[in-house]
């Protein structure tokens, strides 16, 4: 079967990446090509998802992005996918207008989740959870969330805007260290289509610093095309880079940064700041070790984007594919 992927072909002649890199972006880039600026239609991007799958780049690949509300859809399009080449899914609850409309959202899609575990478990796993929270969450609404995903027993993520990260973090540690049921993760929006959407580096180190004081995992959605800071015209704004996002969250994990030196990392533009070894990854005068990335991969999990040709031909580039 033939693959329409610009990078299928590409990623052939890509060397053997050094073991630190592989640490640090090993299944980083959960593919959202459905989403802006890509905005593909189902077909399409399961397409290009079935290709990246099967590609020798398929380990830096995470699962696919599938809002519940297409489930049905998806059903008819799982032929190119089977047993050794699964479409593992991150499942996408419906933005809540309004708090009422949380628990409705979220019973909705659950439902939508079991019964596609149900029909479909030999080509495709739903493996994760991610649903906005309405604006200014409490704890009964956390605990509302909790009640409502029981059994599902699926990594979870809850968005909430970049200038109330620092309190939905806290909060969902709190809920962490009590519950019985399973840990819940925070899901920061790092970008989109606009310049307003990219959030400061000061409102990401302060992100950072609140999940590794707290422990609370934490993904990360839109605007991380790119491996290293750079300005872009067509955003007319600098996006953040993914090797800025991922290495200063291992990093600060490992050294206990404070905001301001995860804010100077995060706005590093020289690419040879960042250098892969087989034992370790070095920004600057830091270091921190294979081993070390992986545990703080564990805190550090992955990053929506709606492309993942365009990372990799980046990071080929620069020569670190």
């Amino acid at each position: 079967m033939a693959f329409d992927s610009h990078a299928e072909s590409l990623s052939y002649l890509a060397p053997v990446p050094s073991a630190s890199l592989r640490a640090l972006l090993c299944g980083s880039i959960d593919y959202a090509g459905l989403f802006p600026p890509a905005s593909l239609t189902l077909e399409p991007a399961l397409r290009n998802h079935a290709a990246y799958v099967r590609s020798p780049d398929a380990w830096m690949l995470g699962a696919f992005i599938l809002p519940t509300a297409k489930f049905e859809e998806t059903a008819a399009n799982l032929s190119q996918f089977d047993a050794a080449n699964r479409l593992r899914i991150s499942a996408l609850g419906a933005r809540p207008d309004k708090p009422s409309n949380f628990a409705p959202a979220l019973a909705a899609a659950k439902n939508a989740i079991v019964g596609f575990k149900a029909q479909h478990g030999e080509s495709a796993s739903v493996e994760q959870f991610e649903m906005p929270l309405p604006r200014r969450p409490e704890h009964a609404l956390i605990d509302q969330a909790d009640a409502a995903l029981a059994g599902l027993k699926l990594a979870t993520f809850w968005e909430s805007p970049a200038d109330d990260a620092e309190r939905a973090i806290e909060l969902l540690a709190q809920h962490n260290a009590k519950s019985g049921t399973g840990v819940f993760g925070y899901k920061l929006r790092t970008g989109g289509v606009i310049a307003s959407a990219f959030p400061s580096s000061i409102q990401i180190a302060r992100a950072l610093v609140a999940v590794a004081k707290h422990r609370v995992p934490i993904k990360f959605t839109a605007g991380l095309h790119h491996p290293v800071r750079q300005f872009h015209a067509s955003v007319q704004t600098k996006m953040h880079g993914f090797l800025n996002v991922l290495g200063a969250g291992v990093l600060a994990a490992e050294h206990g940064w404070d905001q301001q030196q995860i804010v100077t990392m995060l706005e590093d533009e020289d690419a040879s700041s960042f250098v892969f070894t087989g034992d370790s990854f070095s920004w600057c005068e830091w270091k921190v070790g294979t081993e070390s990335i992986a545990r703080g991969r564990k805190l550090v999990t992955s990053l929506g984007s709606c492309s993942f040709d365009e990372p990799r031909d980046d990071l080929r580039a620069l020569k670190l594919l």
